[in-house]
């Protein structure tokens, strides 16, 4: 294994929920809420590159969809954020597992560090937690859990007393959900190869009422078949954890306030320390 961390980003979606936007959705401007912030405006995906940064990251992927290409118009090399980004182009549009596997060829034999550019969560050094655990209980998968609200169909995680993740489900029920990763290249593999034989599948029921039942796969569909494979999956519940997904226009509107929130919660945190 590389002893590099790889940052792996996937921006392949369509934000039909929020459309139409004037801009990519991981682009997005989040302006400070607050008259007298001091903090400067970021688009959306700049918290999570500066997050992989500050964990150790120097390198990223970001796997782009045909026709967005103000991604890369705005983030550049990476220089300006410390980082070296390069970009990949999806292949196939059957969800997100599939625009992360462009990038096998690239970190086949890495550990990735994984989030969601459309995401803004707390604490900002989360990562630093998942790759302590990783090294310390050997897990090929360490996922970081939050709370996740009620009422929205999420990946629920259930997990062992030693962190060990029991059970990956869509649920509708409260309780906690995963965000950001960061896995070995035991589980680069499985998804190659999953994904490959699924993309068997879907050849082989091109035309025919299959096809339409399978649908996209999304990332947590692959976890949840490597926990069931025997892949060593855990959890670690974050202090403080919070996030929010602009993936809708109600969170979208929240955004702001939600980081002028949080970002005064940190303050105070670090002043009385």
């Amino acid at each position: 294994m590389s002893d590099e961390i790889i940052g792996l980003i996937p921006a392949g979606g369509r934000a039909r929920r929020i459309a139409p936007l004037p801009c990519s959705k991981e682009i997005y401007p989040v302006l400070p809420r607050e008259a007298d912030s001091e903090e400067r405006p970021k688009v959306v995906g700049q918290y999570l590159i500066e997050r992989m940064r500050s964990a150790g990251v120097r390198r990223i992927y970001i796997i782009l969809r045909k026709g967005k290409w103000d991604i890369p118009s705005y983030f550049g090399d990476g220089a300006r954020l410390g980082v070296r980004i390069a970009y990949l182009i999806a292949r196939h549009p059957f969800g997100p597992p599939y625009t992360l596997d462009q990038a096998f060829p690239f970190v086949a034999r890495s550990l990735v560090m994984f989030g969601f550019p459309d995401i803004i969560f707390y604490p900002a050094d989360a990562y630093k937690s998942l790759l302590a655990h990783q090294a310390n209980a050997g897990a090929e998968i360490v996922l970081g859990l939050f709370p996740a609200p009620a009422g929205r169909c999420l990946d629920k995680i259930e997990t062992e007393v030693d962190g060990r993740v029991r059970c990956v489900e869509r649920h509708t029920r409260s309780g906690h959900t995963w965000t950001i990763a960061v896995w070995t290249p035991a589980f680069n593999r499985f998804l190659h190869e999953r994904l490959r034989e699924d993309l068997k599948r879907r050849r082989n029921s091109s035309g025919s009422s299959k096809s339409a039942e399978l649908g996209e796969l999304t990332v947590g569909d692959v976890i949840a078949e490597a926990v069931r494979a025997g892949l060593r999956v855990h959890g670690v519940r974050l202090s403080g954890a919070s996030y929010l997904d602009i993936g809708t226009p109600e969170d979208l509107r929240r955004a702001p306030s939600y980081v002028a929130r949080m970002e005064g919660i940190v303050r105070d945190r670090t002043t009385s320390e």
